[in-house]
């Protein structure tokens, strides 16, 4: 008799052990797990352009092609650019420079590198995105880069060089903010997104949201959605972030193009804001309120001639074209 109430204790305990440690696992999904998987800060850091379905002359290639009327075919300036614009001046270099142009250390692309660093040093595409192409262009190892406006640390670097940089306007953008598609939130104004990253507002609640901590996701310094970003918020400053807001939801910010026609995940949705969708149409007629003109960059004093040449003919209408159609927004 003893033996059975003694086996009954140790099957009694081992029972709560298992409960215990399933209702663990149960408050852990609730609070944590649940909570990361509307938490797509990833999304915004890690997740980058496919720059092999954009090269020049390669048959299969995701860009815009055209017979252009310009073809250059000597003094070929060195084109580079932010990862949001590699569709566009790709398209250029396809559209008006000859094949061979482009070349490959070890003579192919690889799809092992991160920045296209297997681009050869006398191919006429590089990939350095932002923070690296500012340097470039500054240095003269880049002709033409294709980006937005620079950051004020990029400025003052070519300051110190003593280089003066021309920004030519070439297209529009818009700068968007964008959610996990489960967030109720579809619209916010201006001034409560600054206040969000100002850490005014720390939960959605506050916003028409959930009751959940916001996690507002930033850029890498001196990248152009960060240099941008930075613009926006004029004044203010961004708050450092909770400790908490790994388990929240999170808000990112980026270019229009660059969510949705490059990157295209779809388990996020891009906010309107002052209730205005970051339409194509709302670009061009001027209701969004974030518009960003992206520019063609060179020194001043790069001799090249067909440096002006060729930002002429990305100004016509054939260049206009080739921004409109690689799914930006033309700036005429």
């Amino acid at each position: 008799m003893k033996q059975q109430n003694r086996l009954r204790r140790q099957i009694l305990i081992v029972v709560l052990i298992v409960a215990v440690f399933e209702a663990f696992h149960i408050s852990m999904y609730a609070l944590l797990t649940r909570r990361l998987s509307n938490n797509f800060s990833g999304t915004s850091q890690a997740k980058m352009i496919d720059v092999g379905a954009y090269l020049p002359h390669e048959e299969g290639s995701d860009l815009v092609h055209m017979d252009a009327s310009l073809h250059l075919t000597e003094n070929l300036p060195v084109l580079d650019g932010a990862a949001a614009l590699v569709p566009v001046y790709a398209a250029f270099v396809d559209a008006v420079y000859p094949v061979g142009s482009v070349t490959y250390e070890g003579g192919s692309f690889s799809d092992d590198n991160f920045y296209g660093e297997n681009f050869a040093a006398d191919s006429k595409m590089q990939y350095n995105n932002t923070v690296r192409g500012y340097k470039a262009v500054v240095d003269g190892t880049t002709d033409i880069l294709f980006c937005a406006a620079p950051s004020e640390e990029q400025k003052q670097y070519a300051e110190e060089q003593g280089v003066e940089l021309v920004y030519v306007p070439i297209g529009l953008e818009a700068f968007v903010f964008f959610v996990n598609e489960n967030n109720p939130v579809d619209t916010l104004s201006v001034e409560q997104i600054r206040d969000i990253y100002a850490g005014e507002y720390t939960n959605w609640s506050e916003v028409g949201g959930a009751n959940r901590v916001i996690n507002p996701v930033t850029r890498l310094s001196g990248s152009g959605s960060q240099s941008v970003m930075d613009a926006f918020m004029g004044e203010r400053s961004i708050a450092r972030k909770s400790p908490f807001s790994i388990a929240g939801g999170a808000i990112g910010f980026s270019f229009r193009y660059y969510m949705d026609g490059i990157v295209g995940n779809q388990a996020v949705k891009m906010l309107a804001l002052n209730g205005i969708y970051p339409s194509a149409e709302n670009i061009q007629n001027g209701s969004y309120p974030i518009i960003s003109e992206f520019y063609a960059i060179y020194r001043a004093d790069n001799t090249n001639e067909n440096i002006p040449v060729l930002i002429d003919w990305i100004l016509s209408e054939e260049g206009q074209t080739i921004i409109e159609q690689s799914g930006y927004v033309r700036i005429q």
